[in-house]
């Protein structure tokens, strides 16, 4: 596959007229992966985010208010999981951006490497781990989007009846050192040779239209277990910082609040900032990891700056 061999060429400083995009890029206050903020910043740049996001939120929020209202007034409900995800595929690939689709294929192998850490360093390494890794847009009509959710809910599940059943578990597992050995890259396979003029919308215009599927084809309380699960940011921020002990940088974690969740009208928004989100907590990982290698036997103490 062609991937781009130099993720981000910034323009000479103009002084007078400084560069917005450069300025986020070469900005290292919140690290992220060099390769993924490249590919955000293009998608930044894409112009259906300026001009079609809005119509499109207003169409998505209004199919979704009709989709809602008439399955909750239904005597029954129906999903069809594959039905779900292949159109995803098929929406994807057909209409959005290479950059929209590995961010979106790459977010599902980051969520798996950062449960897999937790369950690594938990009270009960024995926890079933994810094995959810696609690597490219048709690897996503294997449920992917279904059992996204389903590892996230059932770590939670597991990880605290462990924690009940093993009390003293975090600091034998800090006198002992975390292992790092999840915390890998994640390869994507996205041609960015091949791009048709259709192959336009950026990441948060093809999610807004992607919740209308969402919605349609899963049952109502699935389709709010997805959108709870978004606000589950904090917990696993606080989670990794009941592990290192740092929580300077969970300030940085928009998602809030579980207990009050949002409506789901706001979901999309809150899946761009979910994807957001885990790109900075897997770089605070890796580099919390090379950290580690060169202080070896000690338990890291590392800052969320490089």
């Amino acid at each position: 596959m062609n991937y781009l061999s130099a993720p981000y060429t910034a323009q000479p400083h103009d002084r007078t007229n400084p560069n917005t995009w450069d300025a986020l890029y070469l900005d290292e206050a919140i690290p992220v992966d060099p390769v993924a903020k490249a590919h955000m910043i293009r998608d930044l740049k894409n112009w259906t985010r300026s001009y079609l996001l809005l119509p499109i939120k207003i169409f998505a929020n209004v199919m979704l208010a009709i989709i809602l209202i008439v399955k909750r007034l239904l005597p029954f409900q129906f999903s069809n999981y594959q039905i779900m995800h292949s159109s995803a595929v098929w929406f994807l690939t057909n209409f959005a951006s290479p950059e929209a689709c590995y961010l979106i294929v790459r977010h599902i192998g980051l969520g798996s490497n950062i449960v897999n850490f937790l369950i690594d360093n938990s009270p009960n390494p024995a926890i079933p781990k994810s094995t959810l890794y696609p690597h490219k847009v048709a690897d996503l009509a294997d449920n992917a989007f279904l059992e996204h959710d389903l590892i996230l809910y059932n770590f939670v599940l597991d990880y605290h009846q462990a924690q009940r059943e093993n009390p003293n578990w975090l600091e034998e597992v800090r006198a002992r050192g975390l292992i790092y050995d999840s915390i890998q890259p994640v390869p994507i396979e996205v041609d960015f040779s091949r791009r048709h003029w259709w192959q336009m919308l950026d990441l948060e215009s093809a999610i807004e239209l992607f919740k209308v599927f969402y919605s349609l084809w899963l049952t109502c309380d699935e389709f709010e277990r997805a959108v709870l699960s978004l606000e589950f940011d904090e917990n696993f921020g606080c989670y990794i910082s009941m592990l290192t002990g740092d929580y300077r940088w969970n300030h940085v974690i928009a998602n809030r609040n579980p207990l009050a969740p949002e409506n789901p009208f706001g979901a999309a928004r809150r899946l761009l900032l979910h994807g957001i989100i885990t790109e900075h907590l897997h770089r605070y990982l890796e580099l919390s990891r090379a950290a580690n290698e060169l202080t070896t036997g000690s338990t890291p103490n590392t800052l969320f700056v490089s």
